[in-house]
């Protein structure tokens, strides 16, 4: 469905905040290549792996292990991560897959998570931009040859 276009003097509309299946990794295929691209970083609250992807939006993937509790706790979890990722998907860095991993002990809120997930993004993205980065031109002097004293007897 096509929105229409703001009357001149009107703000524009606030983005949209859906979450759909175009922005979830699913296929094992998709979290080794995240967990393969090892770059992570963590808090107290969250652990994120993160690997670029050419898509031009962000995607998340969710790992909650039995370690959390039962069936719905874990479920919990996971709602709280779609719906911090759902809040903050037009302030994360495009073209990121991202695997959130809660930490045990952490008992947090939308907001908290949502704070860790921006950070932490946000700190990956960089490293990713850092390590995809050429390295600098430099001169390198010409090689130096030592001659031994023999050879120069």
């Amino acid at each position: 469905m096509n929105r229409p276009d703001p009357q001149p003097g009107l703000p524009s509309p606030p983005p949209r905040l859906r979450f759909t299946p175009a922005q979830r990794l699913r296929k094992p295929d998709e979290f080794q290549r995240v967990y393969g691209a090892r770059q992570r970083a963590g808090d107290e609250r969250l652990l994120l792996f993160a690997a670029p992807n050419d898509l031009g939006w962000t995607r998340i993937g969710l790992s909650v292990s039995r370690k959390h509790g039962n069936s719905v706790r874990r479920h919990t979890l996971k709602r709280l991560l779609r719906e911090a990722f759902r809040l903050s998907q037009h302030e994360l860095p495009a073209g990121l897959d991202l695997i959130l991993i809660p930490h045990g002990g952490a008992a947090a809120g939308v907001a908290e998570y949502r704070e860790s997930l921006l950070r932490l993004a946000h700190r990956l993205a960089r490293r990713l931009k850092r390590a995809a980065a050429p390295p600098p031109e430099t001169e390198h002097p010409p090689p130096q040859t030592t001659t031994s004293k023999r050879e120069s007897l």
